[in-house]
């Protein structure tokens, strides 16, 4: 008989489900829900490793274990396939990154009586969770937030709430203020003083305006594919760069042999660097400075590498332009890339290399590069977010 009070999933918002279908926070497979209502730890159930667990809303999922972590990111993709009735592929290994390893982080900050907090938000609410211990980001990143919090607290009143983003960048940590604007020469001198004492690769700020920068002693840089490229302000990049490297091999391995490759919402150029090497390469992207950066790199290194600026969204390449490539990588943002793939559908590009932070939004693009004769040969899943339920992919398809 089933014990309908047994854990048996983890639903795709953290949630463990019972057989008969009841939602319970924080359970993990295996567990089990007493006559009282407690639940009773299984095999499955983890330690959380930080204190701010079920109140912080940066991690979702620290109660499951490794092997629990590894089967929710590959199931978030097979209920997404499913849900688009879509023929399950080839599964390669599953890659979650390790603990203190997210390089790119944005937390907040507000007054709580008279008490400064910085640190991230609970989970559905806009409370601060004011950050003593960190499991997910890098250490060089949460070394900065106590120097913030002494840095900021004489100097934001307690009616502004102000958003800090770090990234680590080949130099250090880069830091933008946003929501602030300094004022008078004590707060500029403190500015430099702060960035000097926590050898920062850069300090900017944004009031509104876009950021500028207060603190460069040299270019950021973050480096892809062996070569330096100027990195904006809290510019995208992968979470981790773990994370970035497995989804590199997996587009690598997709995109083969083929020397005419086209990287669509190229960014900085993680793929278009990362394949560039004995190849020509075209890459689209609309946010100009991430093209700027890109071109600068390209003319430097000395690669067969065309950028143009080019917003995918309004006007996507038209199957004329596609059909001069071999392979096409696609890295499009949550919302996927309808406009884009109606158009490869119709195109005679062999294979496309499809990146996706959204496994919802990729199955319904994915529908219709079925529908139009490709085929969904494999998925590589990725848990960038450790602890979180925020799942990527790379998805292989080719030309029937």
């Amino acid at each position: 008989m089933t014990d309908t009070g047994e854990i048996i999933r983890i639903a795709s918002r953290g949630d463990g489900v019972t057989a008969d279908g009841r939602h319970v926070p924080f359970a993990a497979p295996g567990d089990r829900l007493n006559p009282g209502g407690g639940l009773i730890h299984g095999p499955h159930h983890a330690a959380p490793p930080c204190p701010h667990f079920q109140l912080c809303g940066g991690c979702q999922l620290q109660h499951l274990d490794d092997a629990t972590l590894e089967i929710f990111v590959r199931d978030r993709i097979i209920h997404a396939l499913t849900a688009q009735d879509i023929p399950m592929p080839e599964f390669m290994p599953v890659h979650v990154s390790p603990p203190q390893s997210r390089r790119r982080v944005a937390v907040r900050s507000a007054w709580a009586g008279k008490q400064f907090q910085l640190g991230f938000s609970s989970e559905k609410s806009h409370r601060i969770v004011d950050l003593t211990q960190c499991d997910t980001m890098v250490p060089e990143l949460f070394a900065v937030l106590q120097p913030l919090r002494a840095f900021l607290a004489p100097r934001i009143g307690p009616k502004r709430n102000v958003e800090i983003k770090l990234a680590l960048v080949d130099q250090g940590v880069d830091v933008l203020i946003e929501n602030w604007s300094p004022e008078g020469l004590e707060t500029h001198e403190a500015m430099t003083g702060f960035a000097t004492a926590n050898r920062l690769a850069r300090l900017s700020i944004d009031d509104g305006f876009g950021p500028t920068t207060y603190w460069e002693p040299e270019p950021a840089t973050v480096t892809l594919g062996g070569i330096a490229v100027a990195y904006p302000p809290y510019g995208f990049l992968q979470a981790t760069k773990d994370g970035e490297q497995a989804l590199l091999r997996a587009v690598q391995d997709i995109v083969g042999e083929s020397k005419l490759v086209a990287d669509l919402f190229s960014g900085l150029g993680t793929f278009a660097f990362g394949i560039a090497s004995g190849r020509k390469v075209f890459a689209a992207e609309a946010e100009r400075a991430a093209l700027l950066s890109m071109k600068a790199a390209t003319g430097k290194a000395g690669l067969q590498l065309f950028a143009e600026h080019r917003d995918l969204f309004r006007r996507p390449l038209i199957p004329a332009e596609l059909n001069r490539f071999q392979a096409v990588i696609l890295d499009p943002p949550r919302a996927g890339a309808r406009e884009q793939v109606t158009e490869l559908s119709k195109s005679e590009v062999a294979k496309i290399a499809y990146v996706s932070c959204n496994p919802s939004s990729f199955a319904r693009d994915a529908k219709m590069l079925i529908a139009a004769g490709y085929k969904l040969q494999r998925i590589w899943p990725v848990g960038q977010f450790r602890w979180s339920t925020h799942v990527e992919l790379a998805g292989e398809f080719t030309r029937q």
